[in-house]
C-alpha cells in the first residue's frame, strides 16, 4: 500500500503564500486519488482538495476554491497543495491521503501522512 509524507509546513503571515507536498513511495502512484485535509484544534477534520491519479481531475472544498490549488508530478510521486492569500483561520494540521476514487469523504481515504503544521499570524 501506498506510504505518504507530507512537508512543507511553517510559520506565515496573513496573506502569505505556502506549498505543501506529500510524497509518495511506490511505482503505482498515478492509480491512486490523493487528497489534503485538515484539523484545526479542537475541530473536525475537513477535506480541503483531491485530485485523480490520471488526467488531473480535481475537488475542492468551495470556501478554498480560488485560494487553494492542487497538482501532482507522477513523475516525482508527489502532490502538491498551494496555498495562497493565508487567513489566520487556515491555521491547521494538514494530512494528506489516499483514495480509490475523487471523493470528499474522509472514510473513503487511507495511508494516512503524519500530518504538517501550517501557522498563519494575523
Amino acid at each position: 500500500q501506498v506510504q505518504l509524507v507530507e512537508s512543507g509546513g511553517g510559520l506565515v503571515q496573513a496573506g502569505g503564500s505556502l506549498r505543501l507536498s506529500c510524497a509518495a513511495s511506490g511505482r503505482t502512484f498515478f492509480t491512486y486519488v490523493i487528497g489534503w485535509f485538515r484539523q484545526a484544534p479542537g475541530k473536525e477534520r475537513d477535506f480541503v482538495a483531491a485530485i485523480s491519479g490520471n488526467f488531473d481531475y480535481t475537488l475542492y472544498t468551495d470556501s478554498m476554491k480560488g485560494r487553494f490549488t492542487i497538482s501532482r508530478d507522477n513523475t516525482k510521486n508527489t502532490v502538491y497543495l498551494q496555498m495562497n492569500s493565508l487567513k489566520p483561520e487556515d491555521t491547521a494540521v494538514y494530512y494528506c491521503a489516499a483514495a480509490n476514487k475523487l471523493t470528499k469523504t474522509g472514510r473513503e481515504y487511507y495511508s494516512w501522512g503524519q500530518g504538517a503544521q501550517v501557522t498563519v499570524s494575523s
